[in-house]
């Protein structure tokens, strides 16, 4: 490959060597594929194009202080696939299939991630597609599970900063009893408009409310929300997010840093008495939010003295990127390191 500058690296897609496949064919998961080509043939009336049976993860492996390649939690990624896959009537992969695929596509690209210290990291992308062909609405008999994987920079150009949102009255990502607590691209597909728009205003992402009252807080765009409160981690009790498994993990953290956790209902009219917010997801860990926008009742939130992130934020984002490098010790096995001989 030409020489990658890694520190000027987007969050986008950068091709690499091969990824691996898998099919689910007659009742049974086949035997792992490699592939080095970037295209999938598909019929034309697969379930994916026309029924939304796609279903996908997101994951990273990093390259430690040591010089070894760490995957973070690849196992809770299985696990919330396979919540989706069944929800939605898809072949469900099993765990071990799913985490022999995401080493496997790793280890043939590790000379795509990044090194230590670069700001970058390689990110993973299971994609599990229905490609049996249906007219009539119903469920596909044949999946494919695809994994690759694409070295990528910060998702938000500024790293760990904050960044400024606005409150989204006029769309909802998902509603409770849907499909907001799985991950399908019918989900974000829905969150475009919105996004786009708050990015034409300035804003990094929006902020959705419950899709019934619209009084609850329920997620930062592509991100779980979070809230610091006398020395409290908050994050909202909705069945409409997504479990986040960086969520998930950092709820551990704050227990473990001696900090008390509440996942409860946040109505909008609790910000003004939080000392600290922010939206935590795979992709950039935990973004600090400086100032959330309601702009419907002309009010805003500013959480950030002089634009830095607060102490709890910084403590607990130092904390969790220090366990993915191997810089600290790892007291929750969420680490897996990979043998590359």
């Amino acid at each position: 490959m030409d020489q990658l500058d890694w520190k000027s690296l987007p969050f986008g897609y950068v091709k690499t060597n091969y990824n691996v496949r898998c099919y689910y064919r007659n009742g049974a998961w086949g035997e792992l594929e490699i592939s080095s080509s970037e295209h999938i043939s598909m019929h034309m009336a697969a379930t994916a194009l026309h029924y939304g049976q796609e279903a996908f993860e997101g994951l990273k492996a990093y390259r430690g202080v040591d010089g070894k390649i760490r995957l973070f939690r690849v196992e809770e990624n299985a696990m919330r696939m396979a919540k989706t896959a069944a929800y939605i009537s898809m072949a469900v992969p099993p765990i071990d299939l799913f985490v022999s695929a995401v080493k496997k596509a790793v280890s043939l690209n590790t000379e795509f991630v990044p090194p230590y210290e670069s700001g970058a990291s390689l990110y993973i992308r299971p994609l599990l597609i229905g490609t049996g062909p249906q007219v009539g609405v119903k469920a596909a008999n044949e999946f494919l599970l695809v994994i690759f994987a694409t070295p990528v920079g910060p998702y938000y150009k500024q790293g760990f900063s904050p960044i400024d949102i606005v409150i989204e009255r006029d769309t909802d990502r998902a509603a409770p009893m849907g499909t907001g607590h799985v991950k399908v691209g019918g989900n974000y597909a829905a969150s475009l408009p919105a996004q786009e728009k708050a990015h034409q205003l300035g804003y990094a992402a929006v902020l959705y409310l419950d899709a019934c009252e619209k009084k609850y807080i329920d997620e930062a765009g592509t991100a779980n929300f979070f809230a610091i409160k006398n020395n409290t981690y908050i994050t909202p009790d909705s069945q409409s997010i997504l479990p986040s498994i960086t969520n998930k993990s950092l709820i551990q953290l704050a227990e473990h840093l001696g900090m008390k956790v509440e996942r409860r209902k946040i109505a909008v009219d609790e910000l003004p008495t939080f000392e600290e917010t922010g939206a935590c997801g795979t992709a950039a860990v935990i973004s600090p939010i400086n100032k959330i926008d309601d702009k419907e009742n002309n009010k805003s939130y500013t959480f950030c003295k002089d634009n830095k992130a607060g102490p709890i934020s910084h403590k607990l984002y130092k904390h969790f990127i220090g366990i993915q490098y191997g810089e600290i010790p790892d007291p929750f096995n969420w680490i897996t390191i990979l043998d590359e001989k």
